[in-house]
């Protein structure tokens, strides 16, 4: 079917979405070269919360998957995350999707169809897809959940194998890399690139002020928190992914690596005459980055863009690494909390300076009744007597 019409005039007028298509190469990787608009074609059954998060923040206009959104193994979560952010989602458009659309073409999506554009504005429709809203999604996540206790058992048994494997390190912490950093007695706050943590790591700012944790970052959140002016004292990931900067200032990098030993980076931290430590094991960084706090004698670890919710245990971008997460937590019981919990603590906690002001600010106002009442002697130990009650009820008030 072709349809014929100037370009300028009809894109104008054509309902729709129209943009560039960028069609994914391998299965598991964005197409290079994504800007804000552009239609992304790619094969991604049980779209994951990661993926959607990668879309989202490279401001695409639409998403055309290949297979299905949610197959109903499982509750993924990358759908919500697109449709929250206002990105179209059409799926089910089947494998000769990625076959006909070419990347670069400009694609119009409307109703659930496909359209290529021409030079002329000519369009021909390629194929029919279903487009996803709020209520499709909600209804297939209703399904899937149904399939949850299987995922559940699969879930035990990975976690049993993991435990086979990693036992030593999970239960003795033996295998964890010595540091330069000392941790011993500290907070340690740990930030991962998760969702929404540049916006949750600017209002622990206070937090950080007040309590100077050591600072770890997990992979590119390294480079965040350089670029919030905080500098990372511990740098947890592949630092091929890093700015040069970045990895400069902090004082210990440690590079994951796999039970072989490999450490996919080092050949960039030797080229840059920088010191690392490789830390092998089969769990994903931000387990190793808590491991090591934990290890290391941490106080308390809090954590920034780290959830484990059930929801997300059962995503499939997290499937291999799942039994990792779950004794990791375990391990570190009470001693992990989130930095939605610091917050609230913090909001409700009496700043340190706004005592020493307060108790200064008594001190002298009674210091100056008594001068000009003439008699400074009587009254000054019965202002000192004060002083101290003052004192110790506001670090009540704190502690």
């Amino acid at each position: 079917m072709r349809l014929s019409g100037l370009l300028g005039s009809r894109q104008e007028t054509l309902p729709g979405i129209i943009g560039t298509a960028r069609v994914q190469r391998r299965i598991g990787e964005l197409p290079p070269r994504i800007s804000p608009r552009d239609i992304v074609v790619l094969d991604e059954p049980d779209l994951d919360r990661h993926v959607a998060e990668s879309l989202v923040a490279h401001e695409v206009a639409a998403v055309v998957n290949a297979g299905p959104a949610i197959s109903g193994k499982y509750p993924n979560l990358g759908p919500e995350v697109l449709l929250a952010a206002g990105i179209l989602l059409l799926d089910n458009a089947g494998p000769e999707a990625l076959e006909r659309i070419r990347d670069g073409a400009t694609l119009r999506l409307h109703n659930g169809e496909v359209y290529l554009v021409g030079k002329r504005g000519e369009e021909e429709l390629l194929l029919h897809a279903s487009e996803q809203d709020t209520e499709s999604v909600a209804a297939r996540m209703g399904e899937a959940k149904s399939a949850m206790s299987a995922q559940l058992e699969a879930f035990s048994a990975n976690t049993v194998e993991f435990l086979r494997n990693e036992r030593m390190l999970v239960l003795d912490g033996i295998g964890v890399p010595d540091v330069g950093v000392a941790m011993s007695g500290r907070h340690v706050l740990v930030v991962a690139p998760g969702r929404g943590y540049t916006e949750e790591l600017k209002r622990l700012r206070r937090y950080v002020r007040e309590y100077h944790p050591v600072l770890l970052g997990v992979g590119t959140a390294a480079d965040t928190l350089c670029a919030a002016g905080l500098s990372p004292d511990v740098i947890v990931g592949d630092p091929t992914a890093l700015d040069v900067r970045t990895l400069k200032v902090a004082d210990e990098i440690v590079i994951p690596a796999d039970t072989g030993g490999h450490a996919p980076g080092i050949e960039r931290i030797q080229e840059l005459g920088l010191g690392a430590v490789t830390f092998p094991a089969s769990g994903n960084a931000e387990d190793l980055a808590l491991l090591l706090a934990d290890a290391h004698g941490a106080e308390l670890v809090a954590t920034v863009g780290m959830r484990a919710t059930l929801d997300e245990f059962l995503d499939r971008a997290r499937v291999e690494t799942n039994p990792s997460t779950f004794l990791t937590r375990l391990r570190l019981g009470g001693k992990i909390v989130h930095g939605s919990a610091v917050l609230e603590l913090q909001r409700n906690r009496v700043s340190a300076v706004a005592v020493s002001l307060l108790v200064l600010s008594v001190v002298l106002a009674m210091f100056a009744v008594v001068s000009t009442s003439g008699m400074f002697g009587p009254y000054l130990t019965v202002l000192g007597a004060f002083g101290d009650a003052v004192v110790d009820f506001l670090q009540g008030l704190i502690t």
